[in-house]
C-alpha cells in the first residue's frame, strides 16, 4: 500500500477536541456565528431525527446521494476513539438538523473556520450520518487486542471469507477500522458532512478509502422501486422497513443476542461491485432478462404480469424448463431458496470515470446491507450466488467491508456510550 500522507497535509485546520468543544457551544446555542442556521429539529419536513434506540440511515427511507468513507485508527489510545465518537455524535445532531457545527466566520481572523460552511444556505436535505466499527478496532489480523476492546468482540463480527464468482477484491478499497455512512438528498450536503466529520477526525484516524453514491439502488415499503445501471428495477423484494417484526428478526441486534453492548445496533455489510456495462450492453434482451430473472420494463418475474407478483420460480415452459433459468439472480436470491434468510439493502449506483486500463466504464453499484448476522445471512447468500448466479459474467466484486453498526443515542448520549460504559 502506498504511503500515507500526513494528516496535516491531508486534512489541516482544527484539531479534535477543539471542533468538539465548537459544536457543543452550538448544541448549547452559545454560536457566536450570526449566519448560523436556527431551524429546529422537526421544524423542517426534510430533518430526520439523530437520536433514537437506533441510528438513522438504516430504516431511513434511501436518499439520492450517498459519501461513504472507511477510516484507519491513527492510534492504540481507547480514549481517544471514546473522544471521536462523543465528538462525531455532538458534531452529527447539529448537522442533520441542518445547522453548522460551529462559526464559519471567527471572530480571530487568523482563526480557521470551525464549520467549512459549503452547506450555508442548503436544508438539511434528510441528511443521515451513520457509524460502525470494524473487526480490527478489537482485533488486528494477528488477533492481538489494540486497544483493550477484545472481550468486547461481538460474534457476529467476522471477516467474510473469499466467495469467488467474480471476486477480486481490492485491499486498498476494503476493510478499515471506522464506516462513516452520509446519505442526504442533496450532493452538497451529504458531502459537507462527510468533510466536517473528517476534519474532526484529525490526528485520530484517517481515511482509508471513499465511495460516491447516487440515484439510490435500493427501496423500502414507502418508495418506488429505482432502477440500477444495467437498467433492471432493483430491489423489489427488499424488506419492509415499515414491519416491525421483520426488523426485529432480520435487522435488529436484540435484548436475547450477546453482547449487550450491541442491542439496537446491526451488522452492515459493503461491497463495491463494479458492472462490464459494455459486455451487458451487447447482450440480447432475452439474455438480460434470463440472467435476472425479470421483464426488463415491467419488473415482473417472468412469467408473470406484476412488478411485485411472487416468482413462480416451480413454472415450466413449453420446452419443459423452469420459466425463471436456475442460474437467474432472483431464484438464487429468494428466501424460499435460501431458508427464509433476508437482509435490508441500501445500495447506490456508482460512477467513478474510465477505468485507465481496459479505457471501459468504472461503474456500477455500492452494495450496503444490514442484517442482524452476517454468518447467518450474507455469507450463506454470497456463497451461493458466488457459484451459480449468472449475473456473475458480467459483474466484479471490487471491495468488501463488514461494519458493527452502533447503537442509536439518546439525546445527552454518546454513540459508542454502552461499547466503554
Amino acid at each position: 500500500m502506498k504511503e500515507r500522507p500526513s494528516r496535516r497535509e491531508v486534512l489541516g485546520g482544527a484539531g479534535l477536541l477543539a471542533v468538539a468543544g465548537a459544536a457543543a457551544a452550538v448544541v448549547g446555542g452559545c454560536s457566536s456565528d450570526a449566519s448560523t442556521k436556527t431551524a429546529a429539529v422537526g421544524a423542517e419536513p426534510d430533518i430526520v431525527a439523530f437520536h433514537g434506540a437506533n441510528q438513522a440511515g438504516i430504516l431511513t427511507p434511501p436518499q439520492q446521494r450517498l459519501v461513504f468513507a472507511s477510516f484507519d485508527l491513527l492510534t492504540s489510545d481507547r480514549p481517544a476513539l471514546e473522544t471521536l465518537l462523543r465528538s462525531w455524535t455532538a458534531a452529527a445532531a447539529l448537522l442533520t438538523a441542518g445547522k453548522p457545527i460551529g462559526p464559519v466566520e471567527p471572530a480571530n481572523a487568523a482563526a480557521a473556520p470551525t464549520d467549512t460552511g459549503e452547506a450555508l444556505e442548503l436544508s438539511a436535505s434528510r441528511l443521515t450520518v451513520t457509524v460502525g466499527l470494524g473487526r480490527s478496532v478489537f482485533v488486528d489480523a494477528h488477533g492481538r487486542d489494540r486497544l483493550g476492546l477484545a472481550h468486547r468482540l461481538p460474534a457476529p463480527l467476522v471477516d467474510l471469507p473469499p466467495f469467488g464468482g467474480g471476486e477480486n477484491l481490492d485491499p486498498a478499497r476494503s476493510g478499515g477500522d471506522i464506516a462513516l455512512q452520509c446519505c442526504a438528498d442533496d450532493a452538497a450536503v451529504a458531502f459537507h458532512a462527510f468533510h466536517n466529520l473528517t476534519r474532526i477526525a484529525h490526528d485520530v484516524a484517517a481515511v482509508r478509502w471513499t465511495q460516491l453514491g447516487f440515484g439510490r439502488a435500493s427501496s423500502t415499503g414507502v418508495q418506488s422501486t429505482p432502477r440500477n445501471l444495467q437498467g433492471f428495477k432493483d430491489g423489489t423484494n427488499n424488506l419492509d422497513t415499515t414491519d416491525a417484526a421483520l426488523m426485529r428478526d432480520n435487522v435488529w441486534v436484540g435484548a436475547a443476542d450477546t453482547p449487550k453492548w450491541m442491542e439496537g445496533g446491526t451488522y452492515m455489510v459493503t461491497r463495491r461491485i463494479r458492472m462490464r456495462l459494455e459486455h451487458w450492453d451487447r447482450s440480447a434482451i432475452s439474455d438480460q432478462e434470463a440472467t435476472i430473472g425479470r421483464a426488463k420494463i415491467s419488473g415482473a418475474p417472468l412469467g408473470s404480469r406484476d412488478e411485485h407478483d411472487t416468482p413462480a420460480l416451480a413454472a415450466l415452459g413449453p420446452d419443459g424448463k423452469p420459466v425463471i433459468p436456475a442460474g437467474a439472480h432472483i431464484r438464487l436470491a429468494a428466501p424460499s431458496e435460501n431458508n427464509g434468510l433476508r437482509i435490508l439493502r441500501r445500495g447506490y449506483s456508482f460512477s467513478d470515470g474510465i477505468d485507465p486500463v481496459s479505457g471501459e466504464l468504472d461503474a456500477g453499484l455500492f452494495f450496503v446491507a444490514f442484517q442482524r448476522d452476517p454468518r447467518r445471512q450474507f455469507i450463506p447468500l454470497q456463497q451461493r450466488l458466488a457459484l451459480h448466479d449468472a449475473l456473475n459474467e458480467y459483474i466484479e466484486h471490487e471491495g468488501s467491508a463488514v461494519f458493527a453498526v452502533l447503537p442509536g443515542a439518546a439525546e445527552n448520549a454518546s454513540l459508542g456510550g454502552p461499547l466503554f460504559a
